[in-house]
């Protein structure tokens, strides 16, 4: 039986096993799939062992994403720009690197949320890993503005010359600024996502309320009593709110369709899941 693992530290709280699980059930695909604790200092060591006893692939959450793009022998665009991957894919000697991050978050907000970001404006919080990995996909989008705040202004600039191309290819606006610069206070966006570390760390909200608008949505890439707060602070403004529970599972069925070649139905599995964490 084909084997798949997900890499982290930590890892305990991961909800992919049991995604994976419900993919396989639904498409009647034989496999097995573990979570597994990843020493800081070991994860090259732990993935090319997994690959040498006969993994097919495996997932990778923080905080090893970076040094998983490293490890690929071969990768998509989009850890080319990101510099992150989140799925690899083992073909004998040979390691292929994803980022299926900022497609399920897309294919979140599009098919399940049903909200088009088409000439939208869209604020970003955040310039790390999380940020890198879902902002390409987002360009792709074409929503009329992308604008990324950080608390150091360098770091998001940074992000945004990594993809001035792709901005420029399609047609968005993509600017980089400091989490309290007037322009973006000043202003409400359509789309405000969260991709900063505040929400894990139960930190303060990052912006000013003043970004929200009524009409649009805010969305925090964390999910489950980490994300309460962000989404509280939305509603409670008038902002419609979502978690990044919808995330997970797309994401969870592009690295799925990358290891079977079979596109597994994400919205009963995204349904029984937020069932199953209410009753927890």
């Amino acid at each position: 039986m084909d084997t798949y693992c997900v890499f982290g530290h930590p890892i305990e709280h991961s909800k992919s096993p049991w995604i994976h699980a419900r993919f396989a059930q639904l498409t009647g695909q034989s496999l097995q799939y573990h979570k597994t604790r990843v020493p800081l200092d070991g994860f090259a060591h732990t993935v090319h062992a997994f690959q040498v006893s006969g993994g097919k692939g495996c997932n990778v959450t923080l905080p090893f994403k970076t040094e998983a793009a490293a490890l690929a022998t071969r990768c998509s665009p989009r850890v080319s720009l990101a510099q992150a991957c989140n799925t690899l894919k083992f073909d004998g000697a040979e390691i292929y690197g994803d980022n299926t991050d900022g497609l399920g978050l897309v294919n979140d907000l599009v098919r399940n949320a049903g909200f088009s970001l088409r000439g939208k404006s869209v604020l970003l919080i955040g310039a790390g890993g999380a940020a890198a990995g879902v902002l390409g996909p987002l360009l792709c989008e074409k929503p009329r503005s992308i604008w990324v705040v950080n608390r150091t202004p360098e770091k998001a600039i940074q992000l945004v010359q990594a993809h001035n191309s792709l901005a420029l290819a399609e047609g968005v606006d993509c600017q980089a600024f400091g989490l309290q610069h007037e322009r973006v206070s000043s202003q409400a966006f359509d789309m405000v996502i969260n991709a900063s570390s505040s929400s894990l760390h139960q930190g303060a909200l990052p912006v000013p309320a003043s970004v929200l608008s009524q009409h649009g949505m805010a969305c925090d890439l964390m999910y489950g009593p980490a994300a309460q707060g962000f989404m509280q602070w939305a509603t409670d403004h008038g902002t419609l709110a979502r978690d990044g529970l919808g995330m997970l599972v797309e994401q969870a069925a592009e690295s799925f369709h990358l290891w079977r070649g079979v596109r597994p139905p994400t919205a009963p599995v995204l349904s029984d899941l937020r069932a199953l964490m209410a009753q927890a």
